[in-house]
């Protein structure tokens, strides 16, 4: 396969990715497509994989298969009027800059909740009582 075709399927499932965000919103978009979609962003996001990252291959075949064919069967989910329109909007509407800032915002605070988690388990006093551990050195 040539790395202009590995290109274009890029450029493809970016604009599809958009589009199934923009169908989100769209009514015609039937709620179990919803659900489906919010379990397949969750499991991505999640720190906890059906096979864990440590297993070499296995791990990241896991991530690497699951999201894939997550998008493959969503876009089956969704109404073809539905992604017809939704993927003619993705293609000239470019990401509006405050879908990024939410999207970061997200996933960080998902990584802040799981070090806070973290620390707690590990019965770290406070982040305050660490940090002066750390600066008394």
């Amino acid at each position: 396969m040539s790395r202009e075709s590995w290109k274009e399927r890029a450029k493809c499932l970016k604009r599809d990715v958009y589009a199934l965000y923009l169908a989100l919103g769209d009514p015609r978009t039937p709620w179990y497509a919803k659900v489906f979609m919010a379990v397949i962003i969750l499991h991505t996001l999640s720190p906890v994989d059906l096979i864990p990252d440590f297993i070499p291959v296995l791990g990241q075949l896991d991530d690497l298969v699951v999201l894939p064919l997550g998008i493959s069967v969503m876009l089956r989910m969704i109404p073809e009027e539905v992604m017809r329109e939704c993927r003619e909007k993705a293609g000239y509407e470019p990401v509006d800059g405050k879908v990024r800032w939410v999207g970061a915002i997200f996933v960080i605070s998902i990584w802040l909740a799981v070090a806070y988690l973290v620390l707690r388990f590990l019965r770290v006093g406070s982040l305050k009582s660490m940090f002066d551990h750390f600066l008394s050195d």
